[in-house]
This record gives structure tokens, sequence and C-alpha cells, in this order.
């Protein structure tokens, strides 16, 4: 895997009163991998904002750690089997969220790793819906990159 990478993040709930939603951005960033874990960094654009959100993704087998800084501030945690409460700051206010992680599976190659993720999703100690977040990490200029 290269230092520079190209990465697809596709984010998609379900819910009672939410409809289907999906969300994907497509954008390049920064890979490496020190002590057998992964370390990602990439920008994120908010549609009407100034500025960016510093994206920062640390993970192995198991866990996913995000943190988020700009224009949005969090520190979310996907562990497997396990639930994590965090405080999500955005432009609009502050919201306390659970994040309930059923699966954290990674699949590494030499020129990709693949990040599939099911989780519960809490507001306020309230199920809100039942999440997926697929991520696919390819070395810039690799031949295993593809939009779906």
């Amino acid at each position: 895997m290269t230092k520079d990478v190209l990465i697809s993040v596709k984010g998609l709930q379900f819910g009672n009163d939410v409809d289907e939603d999906m969300v994907e951005i497509i954008t390049s960033g920064s890979y490496y991998k020190k002590n057998n874990k992964h370390y990602l960094m990439y920008d994120e654009i908010t549609e009407g904002f100034e500025g960016a959100t510093k994206n920062v993704v640390k993970f192995d087998g198991s866990t996913l750690d995000l943190t988020k800084s700009g224009i949005t501030n969090v520190h979310m945690i996907f562990e497997q089997n396990k639930k994590n409460i965090t405080n999500y700051i955005t432009p609009y206010g502050n919201i306390l969220i659970g994040i309930d992680a059923q699966k954290v599976d990674v699949a590494e190659t030499d020129e990709s790793i693949k990040i599939n993720i099911d989780y519960a999703l809490e507001v306020n100690y309230e199920f809100l819906a039942d999440c997926k977040i697929k991520m696919d990490i390819t070395s810039k200029g690799g031949s295993e990159f593809t939009l779906h």
C-alpha cells in the first residue's frame, strides 16, 4: 500500500422513522501502518461551510477509531460487540451519540483495504437507526479502485 491513497466512504442508515439514506465521499488522503495499526488521514468538505474537517482514522481487525476536527468535532470508536458513547459537536449544536458496533470487518491486500462496519446509532440514549459504513482505500495509481 502506498502513502498516497484514494478513499471512498459510503454510509447508509435505515430505521423506523428514517428513510434509507446514503452518503458517499470520494477523496484522496494519506496512509501508513505502524505497530500493526493502520492510519488514514483525509480532509472532508461540508457544503455550505468554509474550511474543511480533518479526519484521522486508526484501525485494526476489530476496532476503528475516527477523530474529526474542524467544522464538526467528534471522537467515535467502532468496537465490535461494544457500545461507545461520545459527544458530536456540530455547527448546529452538540449531540450525545451512542455507537453499538455489531461488525467491524477489515480486508487487506497489497493495493487496497476494504472496511465494513454495521452498527446501531443512538442519539441521547434513544435508538435512531441501524447503519452501515463501507470504506475502500486504494493505492493511487493502483488498479483496484472502482466506483460502484
